[in-house]
């Protein structure tokens, strides 16, 4: 049985908005084991991008713990939590993030620099997973030179190329078509069948075809399945 890879203890985020409090997160308490597919899903406001900045090291919790790979996330300093960023999680966001003035290639051999790889070993990183990804013809193109769903798949590959145990996707098909959605959900499906703990963030239905374990999150705490859908009967 596989064992908790990721692990919150009563986990809070709380946002000041003048003089009122929003709760982001209300005292979320939550395994996910390793190797797994985990979808989280939610109406817009529900705490699901949140709680993926949380587990990824780049926001702060108010209180509650949050343990990744037996790392207790609140306790470590500002070079260790840099080093956690770097070679434990990679991130995938909705509007790519891409740097507009580099090449596909720099953009995934980008964060090689911060770990001090050689020039060399960078590009061939990032040749070796653009080729992953389907686009080694593409490697000297600018994003804006590039479909969306093909600046999402240069995404993915700069999200891997540390080699992370934890893939983290906030609504990865959010900005897609339907075709380069799905390509981009059959990815984490593989990266998951290849030992990847993946936790994406989606209102995307079409995920929870790939999902080995489910999260419903409504007002920053966790409901089931059935609050959720009715949920989303009373909205529509």
């Amino acid at each position: 049985m596989p064992e908790d890879f990721i692990q919150t203890v009563e986990l809070r985020k709380t946002y000041n908005m003048g003089e009122t409090e929003v709760h982001a997160l209300d005292g979320l308490t939550l395994s996910i084991p390793s190797g797994s597919f985990t979808v989280i899903m939610g109406p817009s406001g529900s705490g699901k991008s949140t709680l993926l900045y949380l587990v990824g090291g780049l926001d702060w919790p108010t209180s509650g713990n949050i343990i990744v790979a037996g790392l207790e996330i609140g306790s470590l300093d500002e070079n260790a939590l840099a080093d956690y960023r770097r070679n434990k999680v990679g991130f995938i966001f909705q509007s790519f993030n891409l740097i507009a003035n580099m090449s596909a290639e720099a953009n995934v051999a980008f964060p090689l620099r911060f770990a001090g790889v050689k020039k060399k070993n960078r590009i061939d990183r990032a040749e070796q997973l653009m080729d992953e990804v389907g686009l080694k013809d593409r490697i000297g193109h600018k994003p804006t030179e590039l479909s969306g769903g093909q600046q999402q798949r240069v995404a993915v590959a700069r999200a891997l190329v540390n080699d992370p145990p934890l893939i983290l996707a906030d609504e990865p098909t959010g900005n897609l078509d339907s075709t380069s959605g799905q390509v981009i959900m059959s990815m984490l499906d593989e990266l998951c069948k290849a030992g990847k703990t993946i936790l994406v963030a989606s209102h995307d239905p079409r995920m929870l075809t790939y999902a080995t374990h489910r999260i419903y999150l409504m007002d920053g705490k966790m409901v089931d399945e059935k609050q959720y859908l009715d949920s989303i009967s009373i909205s529509s």
